[in-house]
């Protein structure tokens, strides 16, 4: 293991990101998309909530660096629960039993494989796997659409640049990837973790221009450690440009502890590339817990 060059400059680097309560958000009916920490999103639209990747505790590895916005016992009413990939700060133990209690009817969205992982979490889950390039056929009776012939939002399970592995015997045994959602008039992606790669293209070559994408752009240092894993901040807005993103929303940085490079460091560096107009689409970087008009950008 090398030092960390940047050691002292991570040190005093003391930034975290600015949190405000979302309640009221989670308790009403309109449409958002709210920033919980790290990869833990929630997005509603047409009177459907989705919850992607939640992380809601601290565990004896993963301590957050700010609160959570809101208490983990408002987040009830979850139709959707989608989940990328079975890494620890993505899919965490307590935080689905958690969903899974308060949200008895919540359908699971994720990879192949990941059922039994998850029934050995929450035994009555209804879960849902998928291969990439999949769409999901989402269960809208029980949710009380009166056409379920004609759905609010379609979505994909697509592909990501990453592995998985939650013990000593289950190497890459598990799919990881990210998420596509449909909406009447929007186009949403959900990068879950990945290293940069060609995926991006094909994406984009599929579906066309991206409406809005939440892109990962921490623990991206040591690089010979994380290149294969995560984008960093030059690398996020390149797969935001190549998918013709409108919209960016950042993700994965600033809620834990998982790398070699300064705290502030992530948001920084892509607001300077956003600065010198070497991104294609508008930055929007919330607070953690504030509610993001989504329906509204065009």
């Amino acid at each position: 293991m090398t030092e960390n060059p940047q050691k002292e400059e991570k040190k005093a680097d003391t930034w975290v990101p600015e949190v405000v309560n979302c309640s009221e958000f989670l308790a009403g009916q309109e449409d958002g998309l709210v920033w919980l920490g790290h990869a833990t999103f929630v997005l509603r639209t047409e009177n459907t909530t989705l919850l992607f990747d939640p992380l809601l505790f601290d565990s004896a590895f993963l301590k957050r660096r700010h609160p959570l916005p809101c208490r983990p016992e408002e987040l009830t009413n979850i139709d959707l629960l989608l989940l990328s990939h079975g890494h620890r700060d993505h899919l965490d133990e307590a935080s689905i039993k958690l969903v899974a209690k308060q949200n008895p009817e919540v359908q699971v969205l994720t990879s192949l494989r990941m059922a039994p992982l998850l029934r050995g979490m929450a035994s009555s889950l209804r879960v849902q796997e998928a291969g990439w390039w999949q769409q999901y056929s989402i269960d809208w009776e029980s949710m009380g659409l009166e056409d379920p012939a004609s759905p609010p939002l379609e979505i994909y399970y697509l592909p990501a640049a990453h592995w998985h592995r939650r013990g000593l015997t289950d190497l890459n045994k598990v799919l990881w990837g990210s998420f596509l959602i449909r909406t009447q008039d929007k186009l949403i992606y959900f990068g879950g973790d990945s290293a940069y790669a060609g995926h991006f293209e094909d994406i984009e070559r599929q579906f066309g221009p991206i409406d809005i994408c939440m892109l990962g752009i921490g623990a991206y240092k040591p690089a010979f450690m994380m290149q294969l894993s995560h984008t960093n901040p030059h690398e996020a807005a390149k797969a935001a440009n190549v998918l013709r993103a409108g919209h960016m929303v950042p993700m994965h940085h600033g809620t834990f502890d998982l790398s070699d490079e300064p705290a502030s460091e992530p948001i920084r560096i892509l607001q300077d590339v956003a600065h010198g107009n070497m991104l294609r689409g508008e930055l929007h970087v919330p607070k953690v817990g504030e509610v993001l008009p989504w329906t509204q950008w065009e």
